[in-house]
C-alpha cells in the first residue's frame, strides 16, 4: 500500500484504473485481448467499454493513487 517515506502514486495502478469526480473507480474489462473470434458479438459487444471496481476493493486501489481523489 503506501510506502512510509513519503506518498507516491503506483504507477501499474494509474495505468490500469481511474477515479471519476463522484470517486468511483473505473476499470477496463477482462477478455478482450485475443481470441476474439470464438467470442459471440453479443459477448464482445458486453466487454466494450469500462465497467466499475466493486466497493469492496476501491479502498486499496484509491490508496496507491494518492492524488487522484
Amino acid at each position: 500500500m503506501r510506502r512510509p517515506k513519503g506518498i507516491k502514486t503506483k504507477k501499474s495502478v494509474s495505468k490500469r484504473f481511474k477515479v471519476t469526480a463522484s470517486g468511483k473507480v473505473l476499470r477496463s474489462k477482462a477478455g478482450r485481448r485475443h481470441l476474439c473470434q470464438t467470442k459471440s458479438p453479443k459477448r464482445r459487444r458486453g466487454l466494450r467499454g469500462t465497467g466499475l471496481v466493486h466497493e469492496t476493493d476501491e479502498y486499496r486501489i484509491k490508496q496507491n493513487l494518492p492524488w487522484s481523489h
